[in-house]
């Protein structure tokens, strides 16, 4: 009895660490698979491109912060320490000095713009535009990606989809052979049908190969999109997708360009790009403008060759005579010096300055009139380019809405073709069951339903990229 309950005890907790390992497996494997909308949240995060293009927009920003700065005035320090030898004028005393001087000088400046023909203002709002066009190229690359990854995403489900055709038109033809050898065995069918239908089977056998081949190029393609390292267990999630007309936009190729036009990053972007070139043609005419600033210095020095009297004596020495030749005496003054100490020095040597510079153009070789005329190309250039990109924008619109409308259609058609193949199909393998259709008649019956079936996923994810592309322009987030 006790080991009864050992035994029993031993296989429960077998049981409970079986479940868990399956339950385990079963939150991994869950855990593995991607959505759409995870892939695209991912690549946003992830991608190299994306994450370089970012750094655009903090490019823009210091150059805004530089912009801005020219407002203010500069501030400046500067030092110097020296000697001289030979003959020189001490810049303090004015005086010759032949020995070794040694000199200081300190100093600090300024200057500020007061006007510059509105060039620095013009210069701001340019940078805060050129900001907004860095940050609208990040949703343009950000749009770009997340379509790459949607065509991926779909390409893997119709691979997937693809593979299941496969696997179920081999599954009947090996029914099909083994029940044909049966029949030989028997002696009721000729070996050549057996022949047939083996060929049959290994022609779908290479087609299935194919179709695994091209799901797993899929699944890197996309994989890569992620820049993944780890791609042995990645998986995407299935969604059950329902194509129907009831999908498909009412709205014509302009009312879905009007709401996209006001939408689209590229098109702001080009738009913004016109505004920074009209605010460089205002940059320009400012060089027509005189410039006033105003500069100040605050400054002193120090000299070697700059000496003080510590000490004087004064003596009798005789100067002359006078016309009886009595001798005449005068004072005689020696005075004893030594170099003036160096904070002394920077107190006497101060000085200051303030001042007003006004600088008129007059005649520059022409080189302002050159540079207007050139930003005024520029201008007129970035409007034809954001033309463009709104007339691209409408044929792409166009495009896709009419290749919408034609997957759909080809889907409605391919879909009764299917239905009738398959009806075909059955009653081909009934005469071929009873011996009244040969193998090959029966094997084209069943090419041709395979065919149509490939075409029905063709068209069905043709129609469905198209809308998800539709519904991206209308500015909707693209899921499945």
């Amino acid at each position: 009895m006790v080991v009864f309950i050992v035994n029993k005890s031993k296989v429960l907790l077998s049981l409970i660490f079986s479940l868990s390992i399956i339950f385990t497996a079963k939150a991994v494997s869950e855990q593995q698979l991607w959505t759409l909308e995870a892939c695209i949240e991912y690549a946003h995060q992830n991608n190299l491109s994306l994450r370089q293009q970012r750094l655009g927009i903090d490019i823009a920003r210091e150059n805004l912060l530089q912009s801005k700065s020219e407002r203010f005035p500069n501030l400046n320090l500067n030092a110097t320490h020296g000697y001289n030898y030979g003959r020189t004028i001490d810049p303090f005393t004015n005086e010759f000095a032949t020995e070794r001087v040694r000199s200081n000088n300190f100093g600090l400046s300024s200057g500020v713009v007061l006007f510059s023909g509105f060039q620095i203002t013009n210069s701001i709002k340019k940078s805060e535009l050129e900001l907004d066009v860095s940050k609208l190229d990040v949703d343009a690359v950000k749009n770009d990606i997340s379509l790459w990854i949607a065509s991926a995403y779909l390409e893997i489900l119709f691979n997937k989809e693809l593979v299941e055709v496969s696997e179920s038109q081999l599954e009947i033809t090996r029914q099909q052979a083994e029940r044909t050898r049966k029949l030989v065995e028997a002696g009721t069918l000729p070996r050549g049908n057996l022949y047939t239908i083996e060929a049959q089977a290994a022609s779908e056998e290479l087609q299935l190969i194919n179709a695994k081949n091209s799901l797993q190029m899929a699944y890197l393609n996309l994989a890569q999109l992620l820049d993944l390292r780890d791609i042995e267990d990645f998986r995407i999630d299935i969604p059950d997708i329902d194509i129907s007309a009831d999908k498909m936009t009412d709205l014509s190729p302009l009312e879905i360009y009007n709401i996209a036009v006001n939408d689209q990053p590229n098109v702001k972007a080009s738009q913004v790009r016109v505004m920074t070139a009209e605010k460089d043609v205002e940059i320009a005419r400012g060089d027509r403008y005189p410039m006033l600033s105003m500069q100040g210095s605050y400054g002193t020095g120090y000299s070697g060759a700059s000496r003080e009297i510590i000490d004087k004596t004064i003596t009798e020495q005789q100067i002359g005579w006078t016309e009886s030749n009595e001798l005449v005496y005068g004072p005689s003054v020696d005075y004893q010096t030594q170099i003036k100490p160096f904070i002394d020095q920077l107190d006497d040597n101060l000085n200051r300055s303030i001042g007003f510079y006004l600088s008129i153009p007059v005649f520059n070789n022409l080189q302002t009139r050159n540079r207007i005329s050139r930003s005024k190309i520029a201008l007129e250039n970035s409007k034809l380019s954001s033309q463009n990109i709104r007339n691209q924008l409408f044929k792409e619109i166009q495009q896709a809405h009419a290749d919408a409308l034609a997957a759909l259609k080809k889907h409605e058609a391919t879909e009764k073709n299917v239905e009738a193949l398959e009806e075909s199909f059955k009653y081909t393998e009934q005469r071929f069951n009873v011996g009244m259709a040969d193998p090959i008649e029966y094997n084209d019956a069943k090419n041709r339903l395979a065919s149509a079936e490939s075409e029905l996923l063709q068209a069905k994810y043709e129609f469905i990229f198209r809308v998800k592309i539709i519904d991206f322009y209308m500015g909707n987030p693209i899921t499945i």
